[in-house]
């Protein structure tokens, strides 16, 4: 003879509210897992406060800045950087650089990528760049605005580096960043030829400032 169990509705109802009460355990104990290690990641990086990477700039050749045609420039500048990590516990990844120049708010070569590196901690890098430019649009004031510098006895050019970078913590790697370099560089050593038909040179660099924002 077989023996049938049979269940009272009011049993199945017990069976339903242990699974419930157990899959409430599992989300709570998931999410104190999780705000636990957040806060761990968090009190490590208030801890080490990751320090902004510096930046100073060591060489500018400029090789030529003429018009040709309407307003059409055609420049060569060749740039190197120091770049440096202060942190002592933290390291840095620099994703997809690109540095061009710019003149009076106005760009004078096109953007030339920097390869991806890693830079470890308190390391120190050397970034050469060499920007181009050839029949850039330029405002009709450029030519004026470079003989009036001629007569003040000063260049001042912009150089810039933007990209991504991701800091690195031991294994961990956070995400990525925005970086935003500025370096003014003050030239009080060059020829101006007002018909342009030979290049300007700017190799005495008198003063610089670089200055840069993450976010």
């Amino acid at each position: 003879m077989s023996l049938v169990s049979i269940e009272s509705p009011k049993h199945c109802a017990k069976k339903g509210l242990n699974v419930h009460k157990l899959s409430k355990k599992l989300f709570f104990a998931f999410s104190a897992f999780f705000t636990t290690l957040l806060s761990l990641i968090l009190i490590i990086w208030l801890i080490l406060r990751p320090t902004k990477p510096e930046f100073s700039l060591k060489e500018t050749d400029i090789y030529q800045l003429s018009l040709s045609g309407s307003n059409l420039l055609n420049s060569s500048i060749q740039l190197t950087l120091l770049s440096k990590n202060p942190n002592q516990k933290v390291g840095i990844y620099y994703d997809e650089l690109q540095v061009y120049a710019a003149y009076k708010g106005q760009q004078i070569t096109v953007d030339s990528p920097l390869p991806p590196f890693y830079q470890g901690h308190q390391d120190s890098n050397l970034l050469t760049a060499s920007l181009v430019g050839a029949g850039l649009p330029v405002a009709p004031s450029f030519n004026y605005e470079v003989g009036r510098d001629q007569t003040a006895g000063k260049l001042v050019l912009n150089l810039r580096v933007n990209g991504r970078i991701r800091w690195k913590v031991g294994t961990w790697v956070s995400g990525r960043y925005r970086i935003n370099v500025s370096c003014l560089a003050v030239y009080g050593s060059w020829v101006y030829s007002s018909n342009w038909t030979s290049a300007l040179n700017a190799r005495d660099c008198m003063f610089h400032r670089c200055l840069n924002k993450i976010r």
